[in-house]
């Protein structure tokens, strides 16, 4: 079973540059086209579900406003 995870996006911090949507492997992010932050730009967010918490969105992003989570693998 792969790996779960989620992330958090600082909606405030945001640019909308899209590097994290380019960035992910498993195409799960893309940006708020339905909402705009404060500065006026859409905001990334998690759309599906697939999300392997990975991190390479946090990586890439320029501004530090991804953080992620990643469910610990199950006992066995």
């Amino acid at each position: 079973m792969p790996p779960k995870g989620r992330i958090v996006v600082n909606e405030l911090i945001c640019k909308g540059c899209e590097l994290c949507v380019d960035a992910c492997p498993q195409q799960v992010i893309a940006l708020a086209v339905e909402r705009i932050n404060a500065k006026g730009y859409h905001p990334a967010e998690l759309v599906k579900e697939g999300c392997t918490g990975c991190a390479i969105c946090a990586t890439v992003c320029p501004e530090a406003a991804i953080t992620v989570y990643r469910q610990p693998a199950p006992a066995k």
